[in-house]
């Protein structure tokens, strides 16, 4: 052993090559991360084995299952402590099951000493819920809150309902955007698509859509009128308390009543006639309003209809309403499990996005700024 003087004195320095590699494995580890996924069924794990490919690392091990008493459990197989950990969950149309598996999977490790512990959800579930509907809630909010609670401390999503979600939150959101993807697949998939429209399903997507016709050089048209919307003001609370009560002594300020909304037939601002028409939204889940929409295009002169939107989750009988429409293609990514629905419907195509997943787990792992994912991507996307 070599000797070695401290103050004056000597000492024996040990070189163990097992005290040595110990003490550098120790280092390894605490500076590692593991991607997992909330989720074991085949369909929810494709996405996670597809990034976990393009990183070059193993899935973690984990086993997510339900008790015969619908109770979700999660065993987590391997060691975390000290490591950035990665949670892929993919909202399956069970979303509530889903929810679950994901508080607890966050929980297991954060109890096992994960130093970091950070959610890849790349559809953000109850995200349309985010406005107050007269007695109701705000859900996403009570969501944000439960990740938060669970252990979370970062989220990686991709193209949420309304952008201002992510000041629910009490930790860093990374907002990614389908966007390039989209417009990377109009431009080879698509023949001729220089004499396409993009076209605005409403007035509430006219932004988004005006975003992707100025990238492309292309025109817009919007579409207005009688058409059903979820989000429409008769639900935000207006009507309550009601206008007629009978009260007591003083009745107070008598205030001026609004008139009732009345949406005109539906109309089309734009010239579609002899052109590709391209709808343009964020999320398509049941398909009567796309196919209304279509059938209106159809009718102005539009000889093919495409519908793009980041998360497919094509809901009850949506299938076979796109395969019975005029709705030409229906494009949307892999945020969200569909492989059932395109065997039910060859017009659904499905657009990959692990590769901007991959690359932001890998530049939060390593403190990289996450400017790059975002060059050139317009605030209205």
């Amino acid at each position: 052993m070599p000797i070695r003087r401290f103050g004056g004195h000597r000492s024996l320095v040990s070189q163990s090559p097992r005290l040595s590699y110990g003490y550098k494995k120790m280092n390894v580890s605490r500076s590692g991360y593991r991607v997992f996924s909330a989720n074991s069924t085949t369909a929810c794990t494709e996405l996670a084995k597809k990034i976990t490919e393009r990183l070059g690392v193993e899935l973690g091990k984990s086993v997510v299952y339900q008790e015969s008493n619908t109770e979700t459990r999660v065993d987590v197989k391997e060691s975390v402590r000290g490591q950035d950990i990665f949670i892929i969950q993919t909202i399956p149309r069970d979303v509530n099951t889903a929810i679950m598996e994901l508080l607890v999977m966050a929980y297991a490790l954060k109890t096992s000493c994960a130093k970091n512990i950070i959610g890849v959800i790349p559809y953000f579930p109850y995200s349309k819920q985010c406005k107050m509907r007269k007695r109701g809630s705000i859900v996403c909010k009570l969501l944000t809150s439960m990740l938060a609670k669970a252990g979370l401390t970062h989220i990686i999503t991709m193209d949420l309902h309304q952008k201002e979600i992510q000041g629910f939150f009490s930790f860093p959101v990374d907002n990614l955007r389908a966007s390039p993807f989209l417009i990377q697949y109009i431009q080879e998939e698509i023949p001729d698509y220089r004499n396409a429209i993009i076209v605005a399903k409403s007035p509430s997507a006219a932004k988004r859509a005006q975003s992707y016709a100025e990238r492309l050089r292309l025109g817009l048209a919007v579409m207005h009128g009688e058409a059903h919307h979820s989000e429409s003001d008769m639900a935000d609370g207006r009507n309550s308390p009601p206008l007629f009560r009978t009260t007591t002594g003083h009745t107070g300020l008598e205030l001026p009543l609004m008139m009732a909304k009345e949406k005109p037939p539906i109309t089309v601002v734009g010239d579609v006639g002899g052109r590709i028409a391209i709808i343009i939204d964020d999320i398509i889940d049941d398909v009567e309003d796309f196919v209304a929409a279509a059938e209106i295009l159809k009718e102005r002169g539009a000889y093919k209809i495409y519908i793009m939107a980041t998360h497919g989750l094509l809901s009850a009988e949506a299938p076979r309403l796109i395969e019975e429409s005029a709705i030409d293609e229906v494009v949307v990514t892999n945020t969200v499990p569909h492989e059932v629905q395109k065997l039910q419907c060859p017009k659904i195509k499905t657009v990959d996005v692990s590769m901007i997943l991959a690359e932001a787990i890998r530049r939060i792992h390593n403190g990289e700024s996450m400017a790059y994912l975002f060059r050139n991507i317009a605030v209205d996307d």
